[in-house]
């Protein structure tokens, strides 16, 4: 893999035709949806370069490449765009050899879908408690209503009685959940985790992935971050590089 750490901004040029045997991913280094991609990119060996966009100024040609200017976007040698991170990790299992992350099975695969949907109650919830705190605004109830829901997660394990939420080894729904609780720390939730042990042995085997550790983020270098992104700051997204 290939990187453009710093970003590209407002005038800069277009990176050009991506280059042939690789496939290019327009990311922001923060962002838990391009990480979900990452995880995909990297578990399955794919080689790929990383182009960084600053969200705060985005260049005109990155439009073509979202038609919304948001990321996780792909983009092919042959000049094909796949965009959306469930719809881009879902394409990346099928077009690319290697291990298989969704289940062959359908009902196994709609499961997956299914509690992906419940999940993102939970990424809802998350993203309440951290502009909240971004607000310093008193963050007790938003708590409550976060376990609530975090708490079926707890209950699901439990029911399927596996290591992972995929079976016994790591799928592709665990890398669909992973960025936001990689991130749990900055929504002040961590102490849940005393009250779902199958979720805190599940992050502690997901701690252990090798896809996991390559994109992981010291959390000072995230908290350091999210101020400066919450305040508009168009360097916040290089926040960390020398």
């Amino acid at each position: 893999m290939s990187r453009s750490q710093r970003s590209l901004a407002k005038g800069s040029a277009d990176p050009g035709p991506v280059p042939d045997g690789v496939i290019r991913l327009y990311s922001m280094r923060f962002c838990p949806y391009v990480q979900r991609t990452r995880l995909v990119l990297i578990c399955k060996g794919i080689k790929h370069e990383v182009v960084n966009i600053n969200l705060k100024s985005k260049p005109d040609w990155f439009f073509e490449k979202h038609p919304l200017g948001l990321v996780p976007s792909l983009e092919t040698p042959d000049g094909k765009i796949i965009f959306d991170s469930q719809i881009i990790c879902d394409y990346l299992d099928e077009a690319y050899p290697g291990k298989k992350l969704n289940p062959e099975d359908p009902y196994e695969k709609a499961e997956q879908k299914m509690l992906l949907v419940h999940f993102n109650t939970i990424t809802s919830s998350w993203l309440a408690i951290v502009c909240a705190k971004n607000k310093n605004e008193d963050i007790t109830e938003l708590k409550k209503s976060f376990f609530e829901k975090f708490k079926m997660l707890e209950e699901e394990l439990t029911k399927k009685n596996t290591p992972y939420f995929g079976g016994e080894t790591v799928s592709m729904i665990d890398y669909m959940m992973w960025p936001w609780i990689d991130r749990l720390y900055l929504c002040d939730v961590t102490e849940y985790l005393e009250k779902t042990p199958r979720i805190k042995a599940w992050i502690k085997l997901m701690l252990q992935d090798p896809a996991v550790k390559e994109t992981f983020i010291e959390p000072q270098i995230m908290s350091g971050f999210m101020p400066l992104y919450f305040q508009g700051s168009i360097d916040a997204v290089d926040y960390g590089l020398d």
